[in-house]
């Protein structure tokens, strides 16, 4: 690298917007979207989809509510050209979806273009030619009068092609490719002789496509050009401006957004970001960013797994873990503060008197998207006693006292430092069942036992096996626990004195269970806790004290 790169690069120069309104804006409705997923997303792939994924992927697209559709080049093949007019020839186009296609401003590349869009009811044709000082220099050695000659060109074959087909219902799209890098005036000045042509109305406007073929600034130049656009453009009122923004700086979605609030009416792009070089915005993480700020989208994204598992398929493309929203790691909690405030956040969550959302760490609620919360909290040796705590809760309806979660998580820190991965839930189980539930090579094991006596003053009579014998003990206490501690000194048992005891049920029904929280202190002063689970209260309660007795 440079140590002074300002020696070959140069800064973006800043567009002269003094009073520019976007960045008080914020964005209240859904966009018009425009998937390029079959085409753009398609070009950019190293194996291109063929006529199965790519109908495949076109169910999926119109499954989750896009209207508008960019199927492909026709012109750059048979394959392209097939699956297009194969689309019209078998109705799979609902009558509420536009297909578009994309053509370069030559006659015989839009021709073809309308000729697979035969029989349509509704189609767009989306023509284009780069203007920017770039691509006029370097790649074409043309002027800006022959660089604007070759849009108008276009255009009229387009209004000359779509004439011949009165029994569809045309819409154009033009884009001055390169318009990020472009003047300003040239793209305006471009995009009305475009106008002079087709003669756009409020009723039947032109789409004007803004790209930035390549980001080469901060998306707040982008809004600014944006906003420059819809300031300087002719009849706006018969003008959609539409976005289509490159990730090269990381920034594809936040451009977007920026356009959208500098007033831009549409927006392009790819299923999580797909597109050539770093891809295209990312459709997907616009869509609910606005979801997450209250306004409806108009994409239905509930099965965000379904969506995922198409684009992988298609694209041959793995979708990265942590790709907002539908990454396989985006809703999970390693750390152990993270995973304490999620827990405490769905606590609070369950105890409010409103929808509202509102938990740490999780802008969106993962079951909105499908997801269920079992991966929200994940454990490895990061983490802390309140995740353990909520896998356990989750996978097995278990509701830890705090001053157990404490114990327990030492448990599991020496699990995960052992085996040096992370632990899944019955990992997690396996080790709470060695650390407190009793077994059958316990000293004290329950076989059966009988409570009597008047309230207060109660008998417990147990036949428990003690290092593998069968006896029968007795004690006396004001409650069946005290009487169990009372039997258990008696007969050769540890002392133990209760600190605290709880107890919940585990489920719902006939069948429901009930776990017992016992915790004491031995004689050496020691603390050991014990765990209970049966059918029965009692029952669980008893074994409880055993499983400390065992430990004590």
């Amino acid at each position: 690298m440079l140590r002074d790169p300002s020696t070959k690069y140069r800064p973006f120069p800043v567009i002269d917007i003094p009073d520019r309104t976007w960045p008080s804006k914020t964005i209240t409705r859904a966009p018009r979207w425009l998937s390029t997923d079959l085409r753009d997303g398609n070009q950019a792939l190293i194996d291109p989809m063929d006529a199965e994924k790519k109908t495949r992927f076109f169910d999926l697209l119109v499954k989750i509510g896009l209207k508008e559709i960019e199927v492909g080049f026709p012109s750059a093949g048979a394959t392209e050209f097939d699956f297009i007019s194969g689309l019209i020839r078998d109705r799979r186009i609902p009558d509420d979806v536009a297909i578009q296609v994309l053509t370069q401003s030559r006659r015989d590349l839009i021709e073809r273009s309308f000729e697979s869009l035969d029989g349509a009811t509704t189609a767009i044709v989306h023509l284009y030619n780069a203007v920017s000082p770039a691509w006029r220099k370097i790649v074409f050695g043309m002027s800006r009068a022959e660089v604007k000659q070759i849009a108008i060109d276009g255009a009229k074959v387009l209004r000359d092609e779509a004439a011949k087909r009165p029994n569809t219902r045309w819409q154009f799209e033009y884009s001055p490719e390169t318009f990020s890098t472009a003047e300003l005036d040239f793209s305006v000045e471009v995009c009305e002789a475009v106008m002079d042509v087709l003669q756009p109305t409020p009723d039947a406007p032109i789409i004007f496509n803004l790209p930035a073929t390549v980001e080469c600034a901060t998306p707040n130049v982008y809004a600014d050009q944006i906003e420059w656009f819809g300031r300087h453009i002719r009849n706006r009122d018969a003008v959609v401006i539409s976005l289509h923004t490159h990730n090269d700086r990381g920034t594809g979605v936040a451009a977007a957004e920026l356009g959208m609030m500098a007033g831009a009416d549409r927006v392009e792009g790819c299923l999580l970001g797909n597109g050539e070089r770093t891809g295209n915005c990312d459709l997907v993480t616009v869509a609910l960013n606005m979801y997450t700020q209250g306004v409806d989208p108009q994409l239905d994204l509930g099965d965000i797994d379904a969506v995922v598992k198409t684009v992988e398929y298609a694209t041959n493309i793995t979708v990265h873990p942590r790709t907002p929203y539908a990454g396989e790691l985006v809703f999970t909690a390693f750390s152990g503060s993270h995973q304490d405030a999620i827990k405490k956040g769905f606590a609070a969550q369950a105890a409010r008197n409103d929808d509202l959302w509102e938990v740490p760490y999780l802008p969106i609620d993962p079951a909105d998207l499908g997801r269920s919360y079992e991966a929200v909290i994940r454990v490895n040796s990061q983490s802390g006693k309140g995740g353990v705590a909520w896998v356990l809760e989750q996978d097995k309806g278990l509701k830890l006292p705090k001053r157990l979660q404490a114990d327990f998580s030492r448990h599991v820190q020496a699990l995960a430092d052992e085996t040096s991965r992370e632990l899944n839930a019955a990992d997690i189980f396996g080790a709470f069942e060695r650390a407190y539930l009793p077994g059958d090579a316990d000293r004290f094991v329950l076989r059966d036992y009988a409570e009597t006596g008047a309230a207060g003053d109660r008998v417990f009579v147990g036949r428990l096996a003690i290092h593998g014998e069968e006896r029968s003990i007795s004690g006396r206490g004001n409650g069946l626990i005290s009487g169990v501690i009372a039997a258990l000194a008696d007969s050769t048992g540890p002392t133990l004195d209760v600190v605290d005891y709880s107890e919940h049920a585990i489920g719902h029904g006939a069948g429901a269970q009930a776990v017992a929280y016992l915790e004491c202190r031995a004689a050496d002063g020691r603390t050991v806790w014990g765990v209970g689970i049966d059918t029965d209260i009692a029952t669980a309660s008893v074994r409880a004290v055993l499983s400390a007795a065992n430990r004590a």
